[in-house]
């Protein structure tokens, strides 16, 4: 067997290749920068733009009186977020496709690459369902429980939860099954393979037994999960996941070393380097935070069987992350290390729940949601300052190299959640 060759062999190699990522880069950039003088040019600026997520707040006027509004939150065709608000007789326009006049204001640069406020005026709202729209609606009507119905929407077509959702997900520790990323990624990948491997195999048999069921099953599986990927309008953990799979195989034909450090960073820069804003993507960075503790697993347990890494593994990733957790988020009630067996038990969760929508009785596994949705949650706010982050990183990187500062992280995440712990008695 060929032993794998490392992605650069020389450090020149390396600084040609920051090079051509600058140059990227730079592109990327100008053409951010080039929309943001286009969107601020004006007083008003005439825009498209998709409904995420639509929410009513209330707030005490000056005399005294009690006002209700809609609050919208946005996405442009080219990639910016904003906030707007609107009557409260607005009727439910999430999902849907609007034009608008917005007001911008005078925004800088930074607030137009992460978000920003804008007066609006809808002009044009978008009546013909989108496909999403469709699919929504098709998960709808397998489901009594609205709540649930909401779950399966943002498990499989991305819709953003309620607040009080969003805040269960978090208390029980399991918000990264609910959001869409590489995980999900993953199963879909792996569930794609065996479905194919069959058919293709009879096929290849008789007609083409000269081609390669890998690269064959890459193109069209990749084919089939970028079609999703845009379908979900690129979600940044899905956009790493789908950026890692895509050169994580390209390296492999050629022979290059893939489970490593060096290509997550290759994965993380020409990332940043074709969209900027990921700069600013949560999502995205916790994304890559998951996959290096998964390599950094496989660096230190490599010796290990198979059976001895899959147990392993879960308990491993969540105490990598527990602290990154409980500084950003800052809650933990006692069902977080509970998400180790049900990040577990999500890989049949999901192709089961997938399946079954597929075949319209999606309504079989209600009655496990409800049980989640219903139990008692107490949960303790953990007040962690994010200059947190800074040793954890810090310690993170110096760990790849030193296995005192991966001593130093779990220590450190067993005495948080200790202290955490304890808060709620």
């Amino acid at each position: 067997m060929l032993e794998k060759v490392s992605l650069f062999k020389t450090r020149r190699d390396f600084f040609h290749f920051l090079i051509l990522l600058f140059t990227l880069f730079a592109l990327s950039l100008s053409l951010e920068y080039y929309n943001y003088k286009e969107l601020t040019k004006f007083d008003s600026q005439l825009v498209k733009a998709t409904v995420l997520k639509q929410y009513e707040k209330t707030k005490v006027t000056k005399k005294g009186k009690t006002k209700s509004y809609h609050v919208l939150k946005l996405i442009t065709q080219e990639g910016a977020l904003f906030y707007t608000t609107a009557s409260k007789n607005l009727p439910d326009l999430r999902d849907k496709e609007l034009e608008l006049e917005i007001w911008a204001g005078k925004i800088s640069f930074y607030e137009y690459m992460t978000s920003f406020y804008a007066f609006s005026k809808i002009l044009h709202i978008k009546e013909e369902p989108s496909l999403k729209t469709v699919l929504n609606r098709a998960i709808a009507r397998q489901h009594t429980d609205e709540n649930i119905a909401l779950i399966y929407q943002a498990l499989f077509t991305a819709k953003q939860l309620p607040y009080e959702l969003q805040k269960k997900f978090s208390q029980l520790g399991i918000s990264h099954l609910v959001a869409i990323s590489g995980f999900h990624l993953g199963v879909l990948s792996a569930i794609l393979f065996f479905l194919l491997k069959l058919p293709y195999k009879f096929l290849q048999n008789r007609y083409f037994p000269y081609r390669s069921y890998r690269v064959d099953s890459f193109v069209l599986i990749g084919g089939v999960l970028l079609a999703y990927l845009l379908f979900l309008d690129s979600p940044p953990s899905l956009l790493r996941a789908f950026g890692m799979l895509l050169i994580g195989f390209i390296l492999h034909d050629r022979g290059i070393k893939v489970i490593s450090m060096e290509t997550l960073l290759l994965t993380v820069l020409v990332l940043l380097a074709l969209s900027p804003r990921l700069f600013f993507a949560l999502g995205f960075w916790l994304s890559v935070a998951g996959v290096f503790s998964i390599f950094l697993f496989l660096l230190y347990c490599k010796n290990l069987s198979n059976m001895q890494k899959f147990l392993l593994l879960p308990f491993w990733i969540y105490l990598f992350m527990v602290g990154y957790s409980l500084t950003l988020f800052g809650n933990f009630s006692l069902y977080h290390p509970l998400s180790i067996l049900w990040t577990s038990l999500f890989t049949l969760f999901y192709p089961v729940a997938l399946t079954l929508h597929i075949l319209g009785v999606g309504h079989l596994l209600d009655p496990l949601l409800s049980a989640l949705l219903t139990l008692p949650n107490p949960t303790v706010e953990v007040q962690l300052t994010q200059l947190w982050l800074i040793p954890l990183l810090l310690f993170s990187l110096v760990s790849i190299y030193k296995k005192w500062a991966l001593y130093f992280l779990f220590v450190t995440s067993l005495l948080l959640l200790i202290d955490a712990s304890l808060l709620l008695t």
